[in-house]
């Protein structure tokens, strides 16, 4: 077996007898438990006893040749945003602790088990979705991949989701995306991270940041593990993806916003990926894309996330403010001020977003644009709440754009090895999940040699 497996080497690892799911499962727990390792940051719940016992149910039916499917026993985290029968969800906060065990599995995580994928545990996060850059003063911090010696941000706010699969914890995420939450962490921990089209996954027992933003999403290793996860997870059948060939694709690079204050690092190896793209034959366009322009703006009193969580937190924060993450609650608190006037403008104003933006993007077949604007930022100087502030904002802005065009996109590392970890972002309207797959699938073994 690989040191990083991809689901489609677990697969054939399962099928031939190599390894089982028990096996893959107790390989896990292990890491999680090294105390030399991330997993006491990286998991806020390990249920090892119901993992094993899933396990040891998918080997029994592959034996008899009734898994149901090729992935059964493979182990996957998941994000404590989502509710798993049994269990309280906490959304990486100390202020649900007290609530009651879910009663069923939120349709994601159903959809997961329905495949038989193992779950592993509960991941860290930022509080209440409310950060790209993955903090969390409650359960700890998990440190990025990156100089894990120094000590760097792992992104969020799935933050242990991505710390889980590149530390060999679980071979999957599952992540939640508001402004970045599932690309930000996979771009600053050199794995694949990938926000579907938001429609296509129901948000249904996940705890909301914003209604309008949320989307559902996979961290994984390749852009093929997070078309499985996807595909699972969108209810939809797992089909071979089929790379498109790089001769001949039509790429829009966004001049307007996209490329401003980038890290040099950053453009530098943004830049190189397009040169490498554009020597493989891919037509890249510089192009203005002004609806950018009015997504800003458009968040000046804290836009949907704020008014959207303020709404679903108002009573808990009322009660429970004091032991709030500080920097999550004035946040939330944003919402507080904004009357049903300006939410009903910032609704036309996105409907007219979407609608001009797509249009658009239609002569290309993808944007390409750097994940982030920022490498991870160190996690010690984090404390300091000015520099907090403007890396935050750093690593959202790009993300951000695609959730607001109600978009799709997928984070794939460009950076070599040793160097810092940076991301590209391909990314289009909504509804076109499946072309950015195959897009993502030509380039991920292309652009980083």
């Amino acid at each position: 077996m690989s040191d990083t497996p991809t689901l489609a080497s677990l697969v054939a690892d399962l099928d031939a007898g190599r390894t089982t799911a028990r096996a893959l499962v107790d390989a896990c727990l292990a890491k999680i438990a090294d105390p030399q390792g991330e997993g006491m940051r990286t998991f806020i719940h390990v249920d090892a006893e119901a993992a094993i016992e899933a396990a040891e149910a998918m080997d029994r039916l592959r034996e008899v040749r009734a898994a149901p499917s090729p992935f059964a026993g493979i182990p996957i985290s998941i994000k404590d945003l989502f509710d798993i029968e049994g269990q309280v969800t906490r959304a990486g906060s100390r202020a649900l602790e007290d609530s009651a065990p879910a009663v069923a599995d939120a349709p994601a995580v159903a959809r997961l088990r329905r495949a038989g994928f193992v779950v592993i545990g509960r991941t860290n996060m930022t509080e209440f979705a409310y950060s790209g850059i993955g903090i969390n003063p409650h359960y700890g911090t998990p440190k990025g991949a990156w100089q894990r010696g120094v000590g760097h941000v792992p992104g969020g706010s799935s933050s242990g989701a991505a710390v889980s699969v590149v530390d060999g914890m679980a071979h999957g995420g599952l992540g939640t995306d508001t402004g970045g939450s599932c690309r930000i962490p996979a771009a600053y921990n050199g794995i694949v991270g990938f926000k579907p089209t938001q429609r296509r996954v129901p948000l249904d027992g996940a705890v909301p940041l914003s209604s309008t933003l949320d989307s559902i999403g996979p961290l994984a290793r390749t852009v093929n593990c997070c078309a499985v996860l996807d595909a699972v997870l969108a209810n939809e059948p797992v089909t071979p993806l089929q790379p498109r060939p790089i001769r001949g694709m039509r790429l829009a690079v966004p001049n307007t916003v996209a490329l401003d204050d980038l890290e040099d690092a950053v453009a530098k190896t943004f830049e190189r990926a397009l040169e490498k793209l554009a020597r493989g034959g891919a037509l890249i366009e510089r192009i203005a894309v002004p609806e950018f322009l009015d997504v800003a703006p458009m968040s000046v009193k804290g836009g949907f996330a704020a008014a959207e969580s303020y709404a679903w937190h108002r009573y808990l924060i009322a009660a429970k403010g004091d032991i709030y993450d500080p920097r999550v609650a004035s946040r939330i608190m944003r919402g507080e001020s904004q009357s049903a006037a300006d939410y009903i403008d910032l609704v036309k104003a996105r409907k007219s977003l979407v609608a001009r933006a797509t249009a658009r993007l239609a002569p290309y077949d993808a944007l390409a644009l750097p994940t982030t604007a920022n490498t991870p930022p160190r996690i010690a100087d984090m404390n300091d709440d000015k520099t907090f502030t403007t890396a935050n904002l750093l690593s959202l802005r790009n993300c951000t754009l695609i959730n607001m065009i109600d978009g799709c996109g997928i984070s794939l590392p460009v950076h070599r090895e040793g160097e810092v970890p940076v991301g590209l972002m391909l990314a289009a309207a909504g509804g076109s999940d499946r072309r950015i797959f195959e897009l993502a699938a030509a380039m991920e073994g292309f652009i980083r040699v």
